[in-house]
């Protein structure tokens, strides 16, 4: 399918690895123009070089703390007139509520909630203005499932959805989307930090602790970053005009609710 993305700008941030490299290529391959990001030099222009080699986009690296505002405002500077926005940062680690001093709120709010919203809030104007724009906020699943140990990474992420459903009732009409993907189990280095929890407390190897964290799926397995990012590619596709506001759980089958 085309998604009819060809020629688009998209900024991707947090993209020198993991679920935002993957987004970054996606997009890339669709043809789009595309800025990625991260805080440190080292390994930016790697990602950069392999993404090009491997789908022919031009892919231009800013290094920028989206958590400060000259980090955005290099970032927004780069591609000021991004057609599409996807969102991600670094979460906070698990802990319980008495690690989480007020240091720990402000970090987590900054890095969560406030450094997306303010991307958002700097570039909608410009995509409602050009009559599109595409913006996919990276969450998690525990936005609709809250794990004991991931309250204060809950709590930000959330309400970040909140914001994302308000502000695009009001751009719906400009054919700009906003929508959040939220990812359970995909195989990055955030599912290896956890496998190497998993090995302290159990006293297991790698493999049976991955082999763990692979059974708590529904699909059997951890998912990879190619799946999640096709599906943030369609989100930001031409076709997807139609869906905003929504948050799409990519966890193979294993939320238990039903909405």
């Amino acid at each position: 399918m085309d998604l009819g993305i060809t020629g688009r700008k998209a900024i991707v941030c947090a993209s020198s690895k993991g679920l935002g490299k993957a987004c970054a290529t996606a997009l890339a391959r669709e043809g789009c123009a595309v800025v990625i990001n991260a805080r440190g030099a080292a390994g930016l222009d790697e990602a950069a070089a392999e993404i090009e080699r491997a789908t022919g986009a031009r892919v231009r690296p800013v290094v920028a703390d989206i958590n400060t505002e000259a980090g955005r405002a290099s970032l927004i500077a780069a591609c000021p007139e991004a057609d599409i926005l996807v969102n991600n940062n670094a979460g906070p680690p698990p802990g319980k509520l008495a690690d989480w001093d007020h240091a720990a709120w402000l970090g987590a709010l900054e890095a969560n909630m406030l450094a997306p919203a303010l991307l958002i809030r700097a570039l909608v104007p410009g995509m409602q203005a050009r009559k599109f724009g595409r913006i996919v906020n990276i969450t998690s699943a525990m936005v609709k499932s809250p794990g004991p140990e991931m309250g204060l990474s809950t709590a930000a992420r959330t309400a970040l959805t909140a914001l994302a459903k308000s502000v695009s009732r009001s751009c719906a009409p400009d054919n700009v989307t906003i929508n959040n993907l939220l990812p359970y189990r995909i195989d990055t280095d955030r599912q290896r930090f956890f496998a190497r929890r998993l090995m302290q407390q159990k006293g297991i190897g790698m493999e049976e602790a991955r082999a763990e964290i692979g059974r708590g799926v529904a699909a059997g397995r951890m998912g990879t970053p190619e799946e999640f990012a096709d599906a943030c590619a369609f989100l930001c596709s031409a076709q997807a005009g139609f869906i905003s506001g929504q948050n799409l759980q990519l966890d193979g089958g294993s939320y238990a609710g039903l909405i």
